[in-house]
């Protein structure tokens, strides 16, 4: 049995109960469904299933009660019509892009992105002949230049991975759609909480559900979210046939770590503020980069398009390389780690992790030195925090 669901309930609620599928047990925390398959009462009933006249579940990697929940409970956090969860976030991001194009389309990408969506565009798609066009994000005019008669579908994430740089949704998707092509959106570091993109008109919205969604290092997933048709139709067929679905015990983990979305990523974003004003003056820092400061670059964009700031500071220190090492090898409380969105804070010097197969030229296009540190704050007290960020600087 469903949990009755009330269209006011608000936000906080929904993502304790929405998509609660309750067994006959009556069991207060979802149920676990660990299983591939599922039993037909007849030869009939197995054929009316796999044509779609009878509802119903058949196998796991088509769909799962467990994986259902969670993705009913995101859909409705992100106000999407519909959802479909993945193995994890770069699972959901090929199978998105995949899904849109054929040999002969073509491709426009920011190019700040992180570093295996830009992989995914940049070198797999044209393995199959779809070319790809990488653009300044935050310039209009170069997304409208790379536009092609055969232009299917834009690609961005914003804030960027890793330097925080934000870009028009709006604007972009409605030079896409003049196009007709369509706008995926990867909003990870904005969470569901902070940034809508469907209401500012792109077509379909991605995420490493690994990251804040989760939130507590415990496992992979991903989701990949938008209108009915847009599911069905571009992204369905691709995860039905080629399989890269979401194990049910980690569907249940992300839909557990739902319930406290709110709370971990609200704590989160106000201590990384009050460090992010904490720091920004510091000596040994060329620069700071946060969302949520009155300084940052598009400062005006973020007040309309965001409706928190971030989890996640850029920090670029003195001294390049070694500058940023030295710093990260002082750090006693926050972790080095390409993981973010935890409940521990953790840092990486994406030069050399996340973006490494970059050239420097290619690295500097994106706004990443080779003394930038991404910090990802966790739910320490801000002030243990603040000491080991203040001592490690020393260091730099």
């Amino acid at each position: 049995m469903t949990t009755p669901q009330e269209p006011s309930y608000r936000l906080e609620t929904r993502l304790v109960h929405e998509g609660n599928q309750r067994t006959p047990f009556g069991e207060t925390s979802e149920a676990l469904f660990l299983t591939q398959g599922f039993i037909y009462e007849s030869a009939e009933s197995a054929e009316r299933r796999f044509l779609n006249e009878e509802a119903g579940y058949s196998y796991s990697r088509y769909s799962n009660p467990t994986v259902d929940a969670f993705e009913q409970r995101i859909a409705g956090l992100e106000g999407a019509e519909a959802a479909r969860a993945t193995a994890s976030g770069m699972a959901a991001v090929t199978a998105a892009m995949v899904g849109q194009v054929q040999a002969g389309d073509h491709v426009v990408a920011a190019r700040a992105l992180f570093g295996s969506c830009r992989w995914v565009v940049e070198d797999f798609l044209p393995r199959f002949g779809v070319g790809c066009t990488l653009v300044d994000g935050a310039d209009l005019n170069q997304w409208r230049n790379a536009v092609r008669p055969e232009t299917k579908a834009f690609l961005l994430e914003t804030p960027t991975n890793p330097s925080l740089e934000i870009f028009d949704i709006a604007a972009i998707a409605e030079i896409a759609h003049a196009a007709g092509a369509t706008l995926t959106v990867d909003n990870v570091f904005a969470t569901p909480l902070f940034q809508k993109p469907l209401a500012l008109g792109a077509d379909c919205v991605v995420y490493s559900a690994t990251k804040h969604i989760d939130g507590q290092g415990r496992c992979l997933g991903g989701v990949i979210l938008g209108s009915t048709e847009f599911i069905e139709n571009k992204v369905q067929q691709f995860l039905r046939m080629t399989g890269p679905s979401i194990s049910p015990f980690n569907a249940w983990v992300l839909l557990k770590g739902l319930e406290t979305l709110p709370l971990r990523v609200e704590k989160q974003t106000t201590t990384a503020g009050f460090l992010a004003d904490m720091l920004h003056d510091h000596p040994k820092l060329r620069r700071l980069t946060y969302p949520g400061r009155p300084d940052h670059p598009q400062a005006d964009l973020i007040r309309r398009q965001m409706s928190g700031a971030s989890t996640m500071i850029a920090l670029d220190v003195q001294g390049g390389k070694e500058g940023a090492f030295r710093f990260l090898n002082a750090l006693k409380l926050i972790r080095i780690s390409n993981n973010l969105g935890d409940a521990k804070s953790l840092v990486t010097h994406p030069a050399t992790t996340t973006h490494q197969r970059f050239t420097p030229e290619q690295r500097a296009e994106m706004g990443i030195t080779d003394g930038l540190v991404r910090l990802s704050v966790g739910l320490e007290h801000k002030d243990d925090l603040l000491e080991d960020l203040a001592q490690a600087l020393e260091s730099a």
